[in-house]
Order: structure tokens, then C-alpha cells, then sequence
């Protein structure tokens, strides 16, 4: 699971509010945890769809 503070959260979310695009480092691990755990998340299907 990805651990992120609060501060981190923060930067992200200021950064959105000029640029909706997310830039994710080429780091092969990193890109891995973050697919994964969007996988693994109950949110990331349609509502009313049963993964």
C-alpha cells in the first residue's frame, strides 16, 4: 500500500488547480505500486459494478 503524508497531499492538490495532468517519475517500481493499488481499490470501478 502507498504511504503518502500529508504535505505531499497537499503539493498534489495545489498543483492540480493550474494542471489537471499528473506526472509519475519513470520509475519502474513506483509505476508499479501505483497501478497496483488502483487495482486493488474498491473505487476504481463503475459504480454499481461488483469487482
Amino acid at each position: 500500500m502507498l504511504k503518502l503524508t500529508n504535505d505531499f497531499l497537499e503539493e498534489i492538490v495545489e498543483k492540480q488547480k493550474t494542471d489537471a495532468r499528473v506526472c509519475v517519475p519513470d520509475v519502474p517500481d513506483l509505476k508499479r505500486m501505483i497501478l497496483e493499488e488502483g487495482h486493488r481499490s474498491n473505487l476504481s470501478i463503475h459504480p454499481g459494478v461488483t469487482k
